[in-house]
């Protein structure tokens, strides 16, 4: 079966599904080892011989530098040597403002697709749309790059340009897009009243700034409707972000002092219970920044959306809601990374992003590997989510760390034939469709999430005003 990943990237936020790292900006401290010497020796023949006859001269810096960065990827998919470009990007990915165009991609058939142009960005005032495929970049073709090749080439200094080559299919044309960049600042919690009282409360990303938002958020709510009488927290596409932030946002609807998560690893700062206190929440401001959060929110049905691309942090929230039995988590199994990774500064303009330690629930269950289950499987879309089959997740990866609590190989073994049963049914109901309603099925768009066209979200506000729900029949669930 062919092998398929979703990769989804944000130009102006630079998110990866599946990423979470708490900064430390202590320096790493050293550990004593007996270093392998003839390992080393053959590090040292291999560097030799080629300085000496590679085709082409490479210099001494960037050699090692490979050498590094290839060392520490082999670890797992989320360790990683940062550069001093990389460790830069990453530093403003955790502050929400970010230089670039405004669109949310991922990767179709070789090309980029634009899912979404994030509201009075750059890319949505030049016109942009979702489901455009993007073709070129400043005449460079964008087939055969990869996609973090082509979030580097669309982020920029503000106030330079850059021309896309759009293909439309919806009017079967391609058109050029001249767009200036410029410095995007991503809002990261957003929220609204939905009919019968219900409050919507989305998380887009774990930021510096996303637990006095949030806390912002839900005092206006709660002063616009007092009568409120159930919250929906949407998690979907939500990659992760700082930990602290997931903590704070779980704090928000649980009792104090409750226990949030539990990391453990080789490391004794690794082995950590994080609880729901502003000091295991509080970031760059003094005091409580959930001061002044009313206490309905403890109290209030609630209910939580996830989806197989939400990750880490976001994974960290829902299985501490969903253990205390706090909220009902409805959607899709999540993308299953319950890793912490740790920043460790090595000079003023690098550092190592290593995972350090397992995230568990509040009743010790892991989350690597398995995701959160939801308590009632939801589909995306009316019709199904046929492309759900194809979607990787932390477990397809094959380095991933495996999960220690149980038998992960029959796990694996299990999944497969779920999925080989699943392709097989969707392969037979579109062995019945007609040409035409093939077609409309191929240029049909993602709904846009918190619209009046998001099934999911209707699912969950049925589930608050005690109607049925309309469950998943995915195998897969």
């Amino acid at each position: 079966m062919r092998q398929f990943l979703k990769n989804f990237a944000l130009i102006s936020v630079g998110l990866i599904a599946g990423v979470a790292a708490t900064i430390q900006l202590s320096a790493t401290a050293q550990q004593g080892s007996q270093l392998p010497l003839d390992e080393l020796r053959t590090l040292s023949n291999v560097f030799a011989q080629i300085k000496r006859e590679y085709v082409e001269p490479i210099e001494d810096k960037q050699l090692l530098t490979d050498a590094v960065k290839g060392m520490v990827s082999s670890l797992d998919p989320h360790s990683t040597f940062l550069d001093k470009k990389d460790f830069a990007e990453m530093q403003e990915q955790t502050s929400g403002k970010f230089p670039g165009l405004g669109i949310e991609i991922t990767s179709e058939d070789g090309v980029v697709k634009v899912l979404n142009p994030i509201e009075d960005s750059p890319a949505a005032r030049a016109g942009l749309q979702a489901g455009d495929l993007i073709t070129r970049l400043d005449d460079k073709p964008v087939r055969g790059m990869s996609l973090d090749k082509a979030v580097r080439t669309m982020r920029g200094t503000p106030g330079t340009k850059i021309t896309l080559t759009v293909y439309r299919k919806s009017e079967e044309r391609s058109f050029p897009a001249t767009i200036t960049r410029a410095e995007i600042k991503v809002q990261s919690v957003k929220a609204k009243i939905l009919d019968n009282d219900i409050a919507w409360v989305r998380i887009t990303s774990f930021q510096e700034r996303t637990i006095p938002d949030l806390a912002k958020k839900l005092i206006d709510l709660a002063n616009q409707d007092p009568k409120m009488k159930g919250i929906i927290l949407d998690l979907r596409n939500n990659g992760g972000g700082l930990l602290q932030g997931a903590v704070g946002v779980a704090a928000a609807f649980l009792p104090a002092d409750a226990v949030i998560v539990s990391t453990n690893g080789q490391a004794p700062d690794s082995k950590q219970v994080f609880n729901a206190t502003p000091a295991m929440y509080r970031l760059s401001e003094p005091g409580d920044p959930l001061a002044g959060v009313p206490e309905m929110y403890k109290k209030l049905p609630m209910v939580v959306l996830v989806n197989a691309y939400s990750a880490s942090a976001s994974e960290i929230v829902a299985g501490a809601l969903q253990d205390y039995k706090r909220a009902t988590i409805i959607g899709k199994t999540t993308f299953g990374k319950g890793s912490a990774q740790t920043v460790r500064p090595l000079t003023n303009d690098s550092a190592l992003k290593i995972t350090t330690a397992y995230y568990y629930t509040p009743s010790g269950k892991s989350i690597q590997a398995y995701g959160i289950m939801p308590d009632i499987p939801v589909d995306q879309n009316k019709d199904g989510d046929p492309a759900d089959v194809l979607i990787t997740r932390e477990i397809d990866s094959e380095k991933h760390l495996r999960n220690k609590q149980s038998a992960e190989d029959k796990l694996i073994k299990e999944r497969e034939q779920r999925r080989l049963e699943e392709l097989q049914r969707i392969e037979e109901k579109n062995a019945k469709k007609t040409p035409e309603e093939k077609e409309k099925e191929k240029n049909k768009k993602p709904p846009e999430l918190g619209s009046a066209d998001d099934f999911m979200l209707a699912q969950a506000v049925a589930f608050i005003n005690g109607q049925p729900v309309k469950r998943s029949s995915s195998k897969l669930e």
